[in-house]
């Protein structure tokens, strides 16, 4: 089969790799698509050393069954599923309160090296990670079920109130997913700061209200809001900053970008003005179930989210364009 291979700091090729055979309690999945994520591309430049040496990466995914581990599983081969990358225990005390992604020995598909991911023809993944994509939603958008799961994870875990206004940091995929799921959980005060204007085109396409960074501050003193949760979805020193300033006494700031492995953060900021710093990482299983049900019922807003659908062959080139800033561009999907 054909793999997309990250082999050091900007260098990535397509190799021919063996295809994987599923272990009991596995299927083996043909690709249909697979989105880029912003993770990727910080692995791919080496800033922040997430990504190694001849791994696959690729966790953003949907695909049709190939073969199947166990026929008892309600599966079918030929069936077109979504992958939930978030491989957990289901024994931990996390797993036993449906908070998977706290799992003691959480691992995530297309991240850790040891596993060979979905930029590729073809990957194994656990039968009880498959969920399948529902009918009449077209294939490629089930790639998007991921992003658009971390971004309601967030909001769910933000513990929001209708009243609040919900300030997003950063107007990419992520960004996007986080304003997407403010709305479907009914609140109604959103403003995004996005500095690229193709991303506030789209937020604008959203139904969401985005403005650049510079206007950020004079935006949310217009709201006049009681109560100001910020979501950092960039997740650096910066943005941490700003994202504390905007919060004001008694507020609150999400951390889910992670641009930066280590931040600088002004505890002053925090402890004087009584400040809560929270973080959220991945998804639960039924936030991401429930993610797999709003696609299907939402496809016109999630075609929206697709700039284009590339061959995995132009990879290579996706991911330097994508990394240079030489693409404008939020989502791409490659498919094999």
């Amino acid at each position: 089969m054909k793999a997309l291979v990250f082999k050091s700091a900007w260098e990535m090729v397509v190799e021919d790799r063996e295809i994987p055979v599923p272990s009991s309690g596995e299927a083996l999945i043909q690709v249909i698509a697979t989105g880029v994520c912003g993770s990727d591309l910080h692995g791919y430049t080496g800033h922040t050393g997430r990504r190694h040496a001849e791994q696959v990466m690729g966790h953003e995914t949907v695909g049709r069954i190939a073969a199947l581990s166990d026929s008892s599983s309600g599966l079918e081969v030929g069936q077109v599923v979504v992958v939930n990358p978030a491989m957990s225990c289901g024994a931990c005390s996390a797993c036993s309160v449906h908070e998977e992604q706290r799992c003691e020995s959480l691992r995530v598909i297309g991240v850790f090296p040891e596993q060979s991911a979905a930029f590729a023809e073809y990957f194994v993944a656990p039968l009880q990670n498959l969920i399948p994509l529902p009918e009449g939603t077209p294939e490629h958008l089930g790639a998007l079920v991921e992003p658009l799961a971390v971004g309601w994870h967030a909001i769910r875990r933000a513990r929001l109130s209708p009243e609040d206004l919900v300030v997003v940091l950063g107007g990419g995929p992520i960004g996007q997913a986080i304003a997407l799921a403010a709305m479907r959980a009914g609140l109604t005060k959103i403003i995004v700061s996005e500095n690229i204007a193709s991303r506030r085109m789209l937020l604008e396409r959203l139904g969401v209200n985005p403005v650049p960074a510079e206007d950020l501050a004079s935006a949310v003193q217009a709201m006049a809001a009681s109560s100001v949760t910020v979501l950092d979805a960039v997740g650096s020193s910066e943005s941490v900053a700003q994202g504390l300033s905007l919060a004001g006494r008694g507020g609150r700031l999400v951390l889910i970008g992670m641009s930066e492995p280590l931040l600088e953060v002004p505890s002053y900021e925090v402890s004087v003005k009584e400040r809560e710093i929270m973080g959220t990482f991945c998804y639960s299983k039924e936030d991401f179930r429930s993610t797999v049900d709003w696609l299907g019922a939402n496809v016109d807003t999630a075609k929206l989210l697709v700039d284009a659908v590339e061959p995995l062959a132009a990879g290579p080139q996706v991911f330097h364009d994508l990394a240079s800033h030489k693409r404008d561009a939020s989502k791409i999907l490659l498919s094999p």
